[in-house]
């Protein structure tokens, strides 16, 4: 997506990438249906139109990435636990 456009809501964001999904399963199970392929067309121009692409398959990819958690600042690890003075004297024969 262009880092200039606007962001739409993730939640619109996954219920058209849901909507397109669906239509997408029937229009491979019904290809000569002419209803089933022009919802589907539907729902994918309103996604391309959502993620600022051009084609459909772009546009669910792109929605797809855009609602994957994001891993630019993985949770930071507990810090290890320190050993206790007892334990390390021990180790350590004091």
């Amino acid at each position: 997506m262009n880092s200039d456009m606007l962001l739409p809501t993730k939640t619109e964001v996954a219920s058209h990438l849901a909507q397109y999904r669906a239509w997408e399963r029937l229009r491979l199970a019904a290809p000569a249906d002419r209803q089933v392929r022009a919802h589907f067309e539907d729902t994918a121009y309103t996604l391309c139109v959502l993620m600022g692409k051009r084609c459909g398959r772009e546009a669910a990819d792109a929605a797809e990435h855009y609602l994957r958690p994001s891993v630019e600042h993985p949770p930071m690890a507990a810090p290890p636990l320190a050993a206790p003075a007892v334990a390390v004297a021990a180790l350590s024969g004091r």
